[in-house]
């Protein structure tokens, strides 16, 4: 039998977990519920399967699970039971041919009786499911340090009851199977993966493009805050006692790292303290239960830091609630458990709700304390920051600009200098802006009213009035083509372009 693998903690447990699904007593939403399961191929990058012992290289493989709003009347698809998706972890191991009867223990997690009957238990999916073809708000879930993508299949299927599209991948290492010992390769491939996920979510039928986030637990959830920085398309972040707080240094020295460009809605659901006991036995660093430097530096996003007093580690996943072995010296009961998963979930969709679907209740939910929420007493504890005023740069005004059909530009200038009495449109910057839109036909007369207001704010300029003078030349008004090259040539009389332009009107 293989070992297993390096990054799996071995509980201390005398007892085994007493939970089931039922017992979570999520609360599903209004629709039936799909899955789907196939391997997508990413043609940048190549791969070895390395329990084949070979060379090869092939194209990288990127199994893909996918929970979504389903139509039963169309076709209901199959049931499914937990063991379907024991049967996914054991192909994503790249142990596809092994019997099920060896799941447990070969991949894990002990092979008791209670794991056996968690086996059989029936969740609410169903396999190959018609999905609804509405255009549904849609997460990407980032596993833990080399876990599956079905890890959280519980909290996958609650979503998408209510609503969303989940899709997910495996946790795997830059060349193989196998990560290496999170390491900087190791973050920037979940990251490119959960991109890569991006861009599948982005050619489906059933998502929302412009409704997209990301969710990671553990590793998953520092790899999912890298990618949010590079990728405009991830409009909010969920972090499962996620290693942006326990790795901040290895995220910091990315590259591409810059925390004022995280500036999308962030929520961190953190695990208990960690019992002084375990802290010297596991030679755990004691600021881990304190420090979050991540959180701390944030100032361009609202952000939520919750601390679940019921839930170690490994208890943010569906696999973990239902198979993990208990640390007798921290573990909470299992029925605080299953209350503080269900509890989890409710967080998670309230986010979501309030930031992908600007569902004002569901932001008055996250922003009150928790025991006026109907939370029990001193489950969660919550602190919440909103982001610093930040300074509208060129690039707000544009967009602000261009919303209004770049009319009004003077008074929202004046409006904004109101406030910022130092912002500034940057003169050279309004230059190029007004001529790439003059260029284009179909902007031409919103790049004639960019260089209107630039000379409105630079009336010394000779070269905005040259620019100006081109745009009306280009879109074929002559007459103030030719009043804009003389206030041109009145403020440069060496303005060459303006004396030959002139000569060439006045003929």
């Amino acid at each position: 039998m293989p070992v297993a693998l390096s990054f799996f903690l071995l509980a201390i447990s005398l007892s085994q977990a007493q939970v089931s699904l039922r017992g979570l007593d999520l609360e599903h939403g209004e629709y039936a519920v799909g899955f789907l399961h196939y391997v997508a191929i990413d043609s940048s990058r190549t791969y070895n399967r390395v329990m084949e012992y070979s060379r090869r290289q092939i194209l990288r493989e990127i199994p893909t699970s996918i929970w979504y709003p389903a139509d039963m009347s169309k076709d209901a698809g199959s049931p499914m039971s937990v063991i379907n998706y024991m049967e996914i972890l054991k192909e994503e191991e790249e142990w596809e041919e092994l019997p099920n009867e060896f799941i447990l223990n070969w991949f894990y997690y002990p092979n008791t009786s209670e794991n056996q009957k968690h086996l059989e238990e029936e969740v609410i999916a169903a396999r190959d499911a018609c999905p609804i073809e509405n255009a549904f708000p849609t997460v990407v879930y980032a596993p833990s340090y080399q876990a599956s993508s079905i890890e959280n299949f519980a909290l996958c299927e609650f979503l998408a009851s209510r609503g969303y599209v989940v899709i997910s991948s495996p946790s795997r290492g830059p060349e193989n199977r196998f990560l290496n010992g999170g390491s900087q390769s190791d973050l920037e491939t979940q990251a490119r993966d959960i991109e890569f996920l991006v861009k599948v979510a982005l050619g489906m039928k059933n998502v929302d493009e412009d409704a997209i986030a990301t969710m990671g637990f553990s590793f998953g959830g520092m790899s999912n805050v890298l990618s949010q920085i590079r990728n405009g398309n991830i409009k909010a972040n969920i972090s499962l006692d996620g290693s942006v707080r326990y790795q901040y240094p290895l995220l910091r020295n990315s590259p591409y790292f810059a925390v004022d460009k995280v500036d999308v809605p962030f929520i961190h659901m953190a695990q208990k303290q960690i019992p002084e006991q375990v802290l010297k036995e596991d030679k755990i660093d004691p600021s881990l239960n304190k420090d979050f430097e991540f959180y701390d530096k944030l100032t361009k996003s609202e952000a939520y830091s919750l601390r679940f007093n019921s839930l170690s580690h490994a208890y943010f996943s569906s696999l973990g609630i239902l198979f993990e072995p208990r640390d007798i010296r921290q573990d909470s009961p299992d029925a605080e458990i299953m209350v503080a998963y269900k509890w989890l979930s409710e967080y998670t969709l309230k986010f979501l709700e309030a930031y992908l679907k600007e569902d004002k209740e569901a932001r008055a939910f996250l922003e009150t304390a928790p025991e006026k929420n109907g939370v029990p007493a001193e489950l969660i504890s919550i602190r919440f920051k909103k982001p610093t005023a930040n300074k509208t740069s060129f690039e707000d005004f544009n967009d602000m600009a261009a919303g209004f059909g770049y009319k009004g530009m003077l008074q929202l200038y004046d409006s904004i200098k109101k406030d910022e009495a130092d912002f500034r449109l940057e003169e050279a910057k309004l230059n190029t802006l007004g001529l790439q839109l003059v260029l284009d036909p179909r902007t031409s007369t919103y790049g004639i009213a960019i260089l209107e207001l630039a000379v409105a704010l630079y009336p010394e300029s000779a070269n905005l009035f040259d620019s100006l003078a081109e745009g009306y030349l280009f879109s074929g008004d002559s007459r103030n083509a030719i009043v804009n090259f003389e206030k041109s040539l009145q403020l440069n009389k060496g303005n060459q372009n303006a004396i030959d332009r002139l000569k060439e009107l006045k003929e």
